[in-house]
């Protein structure tokens, strides 16, 4: 067991810690702020690690002395934020007698925490969680910060609820199993807080990334924990999103609208529609005279050298439009974006014309 890093995300009485190291479900009791002997526990997974992380945890949790360990799995995917796994998950959950003292862990990508998450938030008006993310992607975003929730046929994660978990266990030995199409998915997350306020971590990713991508331990877990570090600074100033956090959106306004109009089917990662989307967040930037073309270049250049798509395949135009204009962080009818006045300087714009945005959508598909 090795803890290579620790964050904690600053929330007052609801602070937590994020850890980060090798090892680390193998000893859980020692990375947990509560003590798990006599409590009613469940174990949301994924299906595809239900019989591997997911039992590791809770052969952890019994020999720590857990009343009782209760494993589920849900499908991977985005069609599992539904209202029907979220309705099984609850039943599940109340089935077994779940209390007070109950926690649920959920293991996986953002999706079994984003499902977990609300369910837990939910479930006897709140039971506490702790966020246990195998995939890259999740360990650097979803998993920090407390949003969690659904989707719905009107677009991606339109129900949910801000509930911070009582920790984040991000095991490296997690991600040796991880695809390399899910790899890539999470570094686009890495990628996109050099791009919001820190350049320097940009410069640092273009000479390092493929060895986060490698999973050379040390270089992963810095990039990991600059990431989280990142991210806990904005939830503490910002938790509710009213303000600065907006800015963690940044290539989500597009990404969210074609991942939409993709139809969540495995297609379109939800990584992969980020980096798209920040790659169309910089051009649309420099089409409105706000950045460096030269910027726009180097983020497209170094996500597709790390092999990462930064052009939408789906055609429907009308279709990608629809789903933006009903996203949640329309604001007074107006569609908001993160732009940037050039790498590491993001901004939350919300006065943009969507006719500049369909225009850099359509020549971004031709290729131009």
């Amino acid at each position: 067991m090795t803890i290579l890093e620790s964050v904690t995300v600053n929330l007052g009485s609801r602070s937590y810690p994020i850890h980060i190291g090798q090892g680390l479900l193998a000893h859980i009791k020692e990375h947990l702020p509560f003590n798990p002997a006599g409590r009613t526990l469940f174990v949301l997974a994924d299906y595809n690690i239900e019989n591997t992380y997911a039992e590791m945890l809770a052969e952890g949790l019994k020999k720590a002395g857990a009343a009782q360990v209760h494993i589920r799995s849900v499908p991977p995917g985005e069609a599992s934020k539904s209202w029907k796994q979220l309705e099984s998950v609850l039943s599940w959950i109340l089935d077994n007698k779940a209390d007070r003292q109950s926690v649920l862990f959920a293991v996986g990508g953002g999706v079994t925490g984003d499902l977990g998450g609300f369910a837990a938030a939910i479930a006897l008006r709140g039971i506490p969680f702790v966020q246990v993310p195998t995939t890259l992607l999740a360990q650097v975003d979803s998993s920090v910060g407390g949003k969690t929730g659904i989707n719905t046929p009107q677009g991606k994660n339109m129900v949910g609820a801000f509930h911070q978990p009582a920790a984040v266990l991000c095991d490296l030995d997690t991600l040796e199993t991880l695809p390399r199409r899910e790899l890539l998915a999470g570094y686009a997350e890495i990628a996109k807080y050099g791009l919001i306020n820190d350049p320097e971590f940009f410069i640092w990713l273009e000479s390092q990334g493929t060895k986060v991508c490698a999973l050379e331990p040390q270089v992963l877990a810095k990039a990991i924990e600059t990431a989280c570090r990142k991210k806990a600074e904005i939830v503490a100033q910002d938790e509710t999103e009213k303000g600065v956090r907006a800015l963690l959106n940044l290539g989500h306004t597009f990404g969210h609208a074609l991942e939409a109009a993709a139809g969540y089917d495995g297609s379109l990662l939800h990584g992969e529609a980020v980096a798209i989307g920040m790659v169309l967040a910089f051009r649309l930037s420099v089409r409105l005279g706000l950045c460096p073309e030269a910027d726009e270049a180097r983020v497209e250049k170094h996500l597709a050298a790390m092999g990462l798509p930064v052009r939408p395949s789906f055609s429907d135009i009308d279709k990608i439009m629809a789903f933006m204009t009903h996203d949640k962080k329309v604001t007074d009818g107006k569609v908001v974006f993160i732009l940037a006045h050039g790498i590491g300087k993001a901004v939350v714009s919300k006065n943009i014309d969507l006719k500049d945005a369909k225009q850099i959508i359509a020549e971004s598909m031709k290729g131009k």
